[in-house]
């Protein structure tokens, strides 16, 4: 069963431990992503997130800049294996070819310096999709899970703050350039703010059910009936947080049980996955992304027709490339 994972930290992971001098890459690691453990798992596509935490950074742009670099080298090394997609058909000139997928991402979506110029260069190096904010107000909207928060993210939202006015010009730019707009980490108001300001399929790249799990970073009932009426997905993340809040373990059953309930108030169409690997605790049942299979079964088991696994494996997610990407 191919698949298309939405998130994943690694290039940051990577990037971090070179600094101090390891010896470490994407072909073999002991990340839970590695191309090797991607071949294992029949990986079709990765999205490579740069993540900036933005109050630990000096300079946003040299440090978004060096992680692209570190992205870059680490793909050219292992031509054989992956290539970099620009566009929905990258994406099927790489499946014809027999190699692997690579989606540039940013999570964070501050590192533009409040210049549209910035973002514009930043689709030029690549980018494809822009998490628009991590866990601070950051001139582009607010989140909902604030750093700050006593209460760890669990039982409460923001309905009040949205996106600013430079972050509804960053959206539609975003829309216009054909970078896919992503509302995990945003607000409840600046999920709506997206809705309200764009008109083509958008992403929670890794946010899961909140009536399953109370915790701010994922979506309401009636979030992701919007998300799926607009033809967007939202991608399961294996973050144990977000999938069960009395359970410290980020189980298989737990991820069954969140894209059960997604399929009922959504459709099969408006669920994906987006592990959120190498950003996450590792107490993690599918270890890295090899054990990909374990959740092939599992939903095989809970009664999921080959079809329907298909599309939240990665056909829902290929779907919003096609139409998004240009």
């Amino acid at each position: 069963m191919k698949v298309i994972d939405m998130h994943c930290d690694t290039i940051f992971e990577i990037n971090r431990r070179q600094k101090e001098g390891q010896s470490i890459g994407l072909r073999d690691n002991d990340l839970n992503i590695s191309l090797k453990k991607m071949q294992a798992g029949d990986y079709l596509l990765q999205n490579f997130a740069m993540f900036t935490p933005l109050k630990q950074v000096d300079d946003l742009i040299q440090h978004v800049q060096n992680l692209i670099d570190t992205f870059y080298q680490e793909i050219e090394k292992n031509q054989d294996l992956i290539s970099v997609v620009y566009s929905y058909d990258d994406i099927c000139q790489n499946m014809q070819q027999k190699k692997m997928s690579a989606l540039l991402t940013l999570e964070e979506g501050a590192v533009v310096n409040n210049d549209l110029a910035y973002l514009r260069n930043y689709y030029r190096l690549g980018v494809r999709m822009i998490a628009l904010n991590w866990n601070y107000v950051n001139g582009i909207g607010h989140p909902n899970f604030d750093m700050n928060d006593d209460r760890h993210g669990f039982h409460c939202h923001d309905t009040q703050n949205g996106l600013t006015d430079f972050g509804i010009k960053y959206v539609q730019e975003c829309e216009r350039l054909g970078i896919i707009i992503d509302v995990s980490h945003l607000s409840d108001a600046g999920f709506y703010d997206v809705l309200k300001y764009t008109t083509k399929p958008f992403v929670a790249s890794h946010s899961n059910a909140r009536a399953v799990c109370d915790h701010a970073r994922n979506l309401t009932d009636e979030m992701i009936k919007e998300l799926s009426q607009r033809g967007g997905v939202m991608g399961i993340n294996f973050a144990s947080g977000f999938l069960d809040e009395q359970d410290d373990m980020s189980r298989v059953s737990s991820m069954v049980r969140h894209i059960q309930h997604i399929v009922e108030v959504g459709g099969i169409d408006c669920v994906g996955l987006g592990t959120d690997f190498d950003g996450i605790a590792q107490n993690l049942e599918l270890k890295d992304a090899s054990y990909m299979p374990k959740l092939y079964h599992a939903l095989q088991d809970a009664g999921f027709l080959k079809e329907d696994i298909e599309k939240i494996f990665y056909k829902n997610v290929l779907r919003v490339y096609q139409a998004v990407l240009k």
